[in-house]
């Protein structure tokens, strides 16, 4: 349906010049009716879900920053069961990511997932403040460095783990849809707010970081200081905000419609495919079924743009293959979508099986990320954190991590983007989402180097009459490697949201969006196991261990630099899968779009 079929709704003619007045991509508005372009969308709508993706993240850093401390203060926790409890609901927050992607690409649509998460996550939010404040801060006044509080019931314990993961659901499923909603309300057809689009994701992650730095700072002083039922309330709060603010701007969005449970289409490829093993394929790919249209649905046939044949993956080609009974079946208007595929929906098979390597090279960056939220607060509270009277929060130093995502996206995008862009021999500008990534991984080595490091100086400077002492190091030696995770954010997980963005299927942009939080939520996973199976290794003979509840008898930094390395072979690994990638190539309204990505410098 284009503007003048929307003519008809509306029982009056429009210009033809009106045409141009619609989006190019099939974008509709909130009625179902073709996107108008300066009624819907763009920047309008983008701030909007900016400022809302900033109220959100305040919301759950404002749990998330401090709950391993809440785990040990509270609930008695140790640090190693305390590090494993937060990695393993972090990884289930985006794990729920392909559960919220899944509900969105093929049923409900990004806004409706938005929405539905959201009200969860404000009821999870809701249940964590009340559980607290009613039965896990007792007695009152307890949870700070100096009063532990008392023990609890197995119902109270289960409440709270109630309330976390029903944060992780909301939160979980919210996410991966809010980023590529954000960037379907620009027109990547339209050369202009194509380039609008691709900013929308530095802006999108720069927007999470500064609504997390409330929570580092602010929220995480209150929390330090023993005050969590205030911290989670305020969290309670900005959550309902974000989603007051979201629905306050229904009518401006764009949105495309959901195209059917991918699953089905990607069964339908491999089962056509294996029918047809022994058929000779023919030489030209020409010869291959290829629908008339440019969309693809759950029997083939939606509204997405037609993916151009590529060479790879050639078994599945045979999916596609024209046979006498397909003809047949063509001919009586019966055809079996079990047997015979579009060859767009082969390719969409094909690009999510060329993305998966890319994907699992980005799992162990993962892990380094994980460890600002769980082995980097302990070293912080193992460290000297007074200046003068004053007691800086260890969970408050990813505030500098924050700092430096704001800088860097800065200096990329005003900066190194434009000087790579003008020594470039390729048509592409600046660095490519796959050489970004690379950069990524890079200084993420650096940064556990230095982290390795620092808690060397520490244990250094640690008394050694006073095993329970906290180390004489200021806890500000941490801000080399929180800036450096920051610099590393934004060459990866910036250059991952626009990579599988761009380089997944129209309908399935939100999987491609789930891909980037699966990533880290199974580094969380492997970071639990990777503690559990040092822990193990390093107390046989009654040994402490690298990471003991006392990090002064331990050797944490054995545990940096062993992820420095496993990093460091990871980073090879992903160079040689990025030379292999091929990109995805799209029959667009504007080819000069469909931009190549390529590992080469």
């Amino acid at each position: 349906m284009d503007c003048l079929e929307l003519s008809k709704d509306q029982g009056n003619k429009l210009k033809v010049h009106d045409q141009e007045r619609c989006t190019l991509d099939g974008t509709v508005d909130w009625e179902g009716r073709p996107a108008i372009k300066h009624k819907s969308g763009q920047w309008v709508a983008g701030i909007i879900i900016l400022l809302n993706q900033a109220l959100a993240t305040l919301a759950f850093f404002g749990v998330g920053i401090n709950l391993v401390l809440f785990l040990t203060r509270v609930l008695q926790q140790d640090n190693a069961e305390a590090a494993n409890n937060v990695s393993k609901w972090t990884g289930t927050v985006y794990i729920f990511s392909l559960v919220g992607a899944f509900l969105s690409d093929s049923y409900w649509g990004r806004y409706k997932t938005c929405a539905i998460f959201q009200g969860i996550f404000v009821v999870g939010l809701v249940v964590l403040s009340l559980s607290s404040y009613l039965f896990l801060i007792r007695p009152t006044g307890c949870g700070d460095e100096n009063t532990p509080c008392g023990k609890h019931s197995s119902m109270e314990v289960g409440l709270f783990y109630l309330s976390i993961y029903l944060i992780a659901l909301g939160n979980g499923g919210y996410q991966p849809n809010i980023a590529t909603f954000g960037a379907d309300q620009f027109d990547e057809e339209d050369p202009k707010e194509g380039l609008s689009k691709v900013a929308f994701f530095s802006y999108f992650y720069l927007a999470l970081n500064l609504g997390s730095l409330f929570s580092n700072t602010v929220l995480g002083y209150f929390e330090d200081e023993g005050m969590w039922a205030l911290g989670f309330w305020a969290s309670a709060g900005s959550a309902l905000a974000a989603l007051l603010l979201f629905l306050g701007g229904s009518a401006r969005y764009r949105h495309f419609k959901p195209t059917g449970n991918p699953l089905s289409r990607f069964s339908q490829v491999f089962v056509a495919a294996t029918k047809k093993w022994r058929v000779e394929m023919p030489q030209e790919p020409d010869e291959l079924y290829a629908e008339q249209d440019c969309s693809v649905d759950g029997n083939g046939n939606g509204n997405g743009r037609r993916i151009l044949y590529t060479h790879g993956f050639k078994f599945l080609d045979r999916a596609a293959f024209i046979s006498s009974r397909d003809m047949d079946e063509q001919k009586q208007g019966c055809q079996n979508p079990w047997r015979l595929c579009p060859i767009t929906q082969v390719e969409e098979v094909k690009c999510i099986l060329r993305l998966l390597p890319i994907w699992l090279c980005t799992i162990l960056y993962s892990v380094v990320f994980t460890q600002m939220a769980s082995l980097f607060v302990e070293q912080g509270a193992a460290m000297k954190t007074t200046i003068s009277n004053f007691r800086i929060p260890p969970a408050s130093m990813s505030s500098f991590d924050i700092l430096s995502v704001a800088l860097f996206i800065f200096l990329y995008r005003r900066v190194l983007d434009p000087l790579v862009s003008r020594f470039k021999s390729s048509k592409s500008k600046g660095l490519t989402e796959l050489q970004r990534m690379g950069i990524g991984l890079v200084i993420a080595v650096m940064a556990m180097v230095s982290a390795g490091i620092v808690e060397c100086y520490r244990l250094k400077y640690t008394r050694k009459d006073c095993t329970d002492c906290s180390s004489s190091l200021s806890i500000f030696w941490q801000v080399p490697q929180y800036a450096l995770i920051g610099a590393s954010e934004v060459f990866m997980y910036v250059g991952q949201l626009e990579f599988f963005n761009a380089q997944t299927p129209d309908g399935l942009k939100s999987f491609g969006s789930a891909l980037c939080m699966t990533s880290i939520s199974l580094g969380n996973y492997v970071s639990s196991l990777l503690v559990t199976m040092v822990m193990k290794i390093s107390t046989e003979d009654h040994m402490p261990g690298w990471i003991p509840g006392n990090l002064n008898k331990g050797h944490l930094d054995r545990f940096y630099f062993l992820l420095a390395a496993l990093t460091s072979a990871d980073l090879f690994v992903y160079i040689a899968c990025a030379r292999w990638y091929k990109n995805i190539k799209l029959e667009g309204k504007c080819p000069e779009n469909n931009k190549e990505d390529s590992f080469d410098v």
